[in-house]
């Protein structure tokens, strides 16, 4: 099984800082452009759409730190955080964990790459160029929607959906991978900024733009929460395998249903991530929440209690002209760790 996203899951390469650019001529750019391709985990073909697209290396890096990011943001108070630890192993599995892994690389790349493309980093797009008379009056105001339809579009032949596997495993990750995708495309609003004199709003100029990345990561969330165990089962019309999980309602026929769209999807069950194990380090050592989740994280294993004296500033005063002055305070706070 070919995996869809190599750049953005395995993790430690993924860190690494690229060199800077920095002002030198194009010819030197250019071999910096190449070996920052180099640097990425990629397939041969990626590899080959990397060197081609000056700034695509630039905006993975970016993409793999905002998947990470959001990742380990949504999952902080969870047995499973989220770590690098570990997510070689869980790639090879169809956990829920896995789901959402897929689910947020490929929205933080769409994200990436529109948000690239509108800030003028990659050289082959530009700002949002649907033709409607609202976004060639955006043109002329200097505003620059968020590039989505050049984002998917590129984003389908570098991950090379075309050719969709035959086994489960293969389209449950292609399934995820467009459910993250299908997530940034439902956050894209249209704002508006008006021009006139004196505030008026005598013309009237509108353009698409992304959700703020949070947005998305907590909507995978939720969707992760709800994720449907699937299945393979024959469509018998078409003549080929299709997913299948249980039906959501008690009155709809016998015959499986098929996933929404917007469902991640897993195939098998999770661990616990209580212990040590290839998947995760565990929780023991885990700070938590003794009236939120301490319980659910220690596995019943308990918690240590430890106080502790934190300094932070206080009494702050505005002083003329332009400073803050503040006092140092100190408190005693109290904080919870899974036992061993």
């Amino acid at each position: 099984l070919l995996l869809l996203l190599p750049f953005s899951l395995t993790g430690k390469e993924a860190l690494t800082h690229f060199p800077s650019l920095g002002p030198s001529t194009s010819s030197a750019q250019g071999k910096v452009h190449v070996k920052q391709c180099d640097l990425l985990k990629l397939s041969r073909k990626q590899k080959r759409l990397c060197r081609r697209e000056p700034g695509l290396a630039e905006t993975l890096r970016d993409a793999i730190r905002l998947g990470i990011m959001e990742c380990q943001y949504q999952f902080r108070s969870e047995r499973w955080n989220c770590s690098l630890e570990g997510r070689t192993s869980l790639l090879k599995r169809g956990f829920k964990e896995t789901a959402f892994l897929y689910a947020v690389s490929s929205a933080a790349l769409t994200h990436s790459l529109a948000r690239a493309c509108s800030a003028g980093r990659m050289e082959r797009c530009t700002c949002d160029d649907s033709p409607d008379l609202e976004n060639r009056k955006a043109w002329q105001w200097g505003v620059c929607g968020d590039n989505l339809k050049y984002s998917t579009k590129f984003l389908k032949k570098f991950l090379g959906q075309k050719r969709i596997g035959k086994d489960l495993r293969a389209k449950v990750d292609i399934h995820n991978t467009n459910v993250g995708i299908k997530a940034v495309k439902n956050g894209l609003k249209t704002t508006c900024k008006c021009h006139g004199v004196s505030g008026s709003c005598a013309v009237r100029t509108c353009w698409k733009q992304l959700s703020p990345f949070h947005e998305i990561g907590r909507l995978l969330k939720l969707r992760y929460d709800d994720a449907v165990k699937v299945f393979s089962t024959t469509n018998d019309a078409v003549g080929h395998s299709e997913l299948a999980g249980p039906q959501r309602h008690s009155h709809s026929p016998k015959h499986p249903a098929s996933p929404r769209s917007t469902d991640l999807v897993y195939v098998e069950d999770s661990p616990s991530f209580c212990r040590p194990s290839k998947y995760s380090l565990g929780t023991a050592g885990r700070t938590c929440s003794r009236e939120g989740n301490c319980d659910s994280m220690c596995c019943g294993r308990g918690y240590n209690t430890q106080s502790r004296l934190v300094t932070f500033s206080c009494h702050c005063q505005v002083q003329w002209c332009c400073y803050v002055e503040c006092q140092q305070c100190m408190q005693e706070e109290v904080v919870y760790s899974c036992k061993q």
